[in-house]
């Protein structure tokens, strides 16, 4: 049974498909090209807030839009699969929106984080990948259970925090640069590397079993939303880091 813990990528999605199998099937070359694609509309529209952020101009509009938006189209992807060729584009783009202009918040802070924070990510990408490929790291059953558990865990407490911030009590031991909120964060940033990692195997063996061609698009999307998590924590965790040190 195909497993992950990334939401958009769960256990029944290719067994669930694979029965409107037409001619075409999924490919891996296939969902590379397509995350490809995904990752130079992300890249294009970040640019967009970006650039407006250090014009001077206030992002803060375009960001929520993207961040709302993107929620949006990335929960009509997971229950339309099918459009995910039209949906993953549009939650990309949504998503440059707010990803631009987060990181120009931080590059005005803390100058050459952004840089740092993209070497970091994709440095883990392709690490993990090598380790997967080569087979150091062996997802068993136990690893699907325990990367879920520990997954589920951090959305639980991230919207614990979120309802208690309503409330006028902000869980500031977690958000501030102390040690606690440094560790919290690394071990954040490491449950998002391994979701990459469960990612892999989901859509090495969706290939497998021949899952149609569109799911490509939404395998692609599925690799998206872990990497812009792991590049937004990867982020949170730098500016920590740097805070400390001014």
């Amino acid at each position: 049974m195909i497993k992950s813990s990334n939401p958009a990528l769960n256990a029944s999605v290719f067994n669930n498909e694979r029965s409107m199998t037409g001619s075409e099937t999924m490919s891996i070359q296939g969902t590379v090209n397509k995350t490809g694609l995904l990752l130079l509309i992300l890249t294009c529209v970040a640019s967009v807030t970006w650039n407006r952020y250090f014009l001077g101009f206030n992002v803060s509009g375009l960001m929520m839009m993207g961040g709302i938006f993107g929620l949006i189209t990335a929960l009509i992807t997971m229950f339309k699969k099918n459009i995910a060729h039209i949906t993953a584009p549009a939650y990309v783009a949504f998503q440059g929106l707010f990803i631009g202009g987060l990181s120009a918040t931080f590059e005005a802070m803390y100058p050459g984080i952004v840089i740092q924070a993209v070497g970091l990510t994709f440095s883990t990408l392709f690490c993990l990948l090598g380790a997967y490929k080569s087979g150091m790291i062996k997802v068993t059953e136990n690893f699907k259970l325990g990367v879920a558990a520990a997954t589920g865990g951090i959305c639980l407490f991230y919207f614990i925090t979120f309802i208690l911030s309503l409330f006028g009590m902000p869980m500031t031991m977690f958000h501030g640069n102390g040690l606690l909120s440094i560790g919290l964060s690394l071990v954040v940033v490491g449950i998002a590397a391994l979701n990459l990692v469960m990612d892999f195997d989901f859509i090495e063996q969706g290939a497998e079993q021949g899952a149609p061609k569109y799911m490509e698009w939404y395998a692609a999307f599925g690799l998206m939303v872990t990497l812009i998590w792991l590049y937004i924590e990867i982020l949170r965790l730098l500016a920590k880091l740097q805070s400390r040190r001014d």
